[in-house]
């Protein structure tokens, strides 16, 4: 599928979800009501892949930090990554996931940020904003509460990498009906947007910069929303390959002293 880009309409996405508020409001309650309830990835939530000087890695968030899709979490997203960046480093990896299916970012802000400073980090992967654009909430209340979380980590963690994914592509999900399918792209825009901004304001906070590639047919779970384990390891892949040259690569030898 064809990703649409409107650019000149994604100001006024949230407008325009208000808009068709009564369609979409009913689209989304039929949706849910039909859609396969996955569970999360079962415990435990932490792992190590054996290597010298091990990277500690954290992934914070909500669904696909959970590993909904996936069987565990090193089949999900955690344990994708940490096999990219072992593969990249030669390094061991100390991984683990901090969130929860459904928050949006003030509700992980709320609920989650201690957990998510427990523990040491050299990179932070930040997986937020797809619900922010499913409760339609505004590209002005994501952003302070990204720049929230991403300065409060910095300031705990100064030494660390935060990567933040891009949202979700929703143009390309075919479970969705229009207009929610269409909306929620424009919306999830305008919220990549201003999270462009925010990351753009620290060194050593990165988004990833490009759309991924096409989503292949094994991309979603059973439920056809969420990742499966070959999407999981399919968007780790391509995450790390946009970061690496735009400044992930120091990971290959730098070191967080505790």
């Amino acid at each position: 599928m064809t990703d649409p880009v409107e650019p000149r309409a994604l100001r006024a996405s949230r407008a325009f979800l208000v808009l068709h508020g009564a369609r979409i409001l009913a689209q989304r309650r039929t949706l849910l009501a039909n859609v396969e309830k996955l569970p999360d990835a079962a415990r435990p939530w932490e792992g190590k892949l054996e290597g010298p000087d091990p990277l500690r890695l954290a992934v914070i968030g909500d669904s696909t930090a959970a590993g909904v899709g996936a069987a565990t979490q090193d089949e999900a997203l955690p344990g994708a990554l940490a096999r990219e960046l072992h593969a990249r480093t030669g390094r061991g990896v100390i991984w683990r996931a901090v969130g929860e299916n459904g928050v949006h970012t003030g509700q992980f802000l709320d609920r989650y940020l201690t957990d998510a400073l427990a523990r040491p980090a050299d990179l932070v992967f930040v997986s937020l904003g797809a619900n922010d654009a499913l409760h339609a909430r505004s590209a002005g209340a994501f952003a302070r509460d990204l720049r929230r979380l991403l300065e409060t980590l910095s300031d705990r963690l100064p030494e660390a990498r935060i990567l933040v994914s891009n949202l979700p592509i929703f143009a390309r999900f075919e479970l969705l009906p229009d207009p929610l399918r269409t909306t929620l792209y424009r919306h999830s825009r305008n919220l990549e947007r201003a999270a462009r901004r925010v990351v753009a304001r620290d060194e050593r906070w990165m988004m990833t910069d490009q759309l991924p590639p096409a989503y292949g047919p094994d991309f979603f779970a059973s439920d056809r929303f969420h990742p499966s384990a070959s999407g999981y390891s399919d968007w780790a892949r391509w995450s790390i390959e946009d970061a690496w040259p735009r400044g992930l690569a120091d990971l290959e030898h730098a070191r967080v002293v505790d």
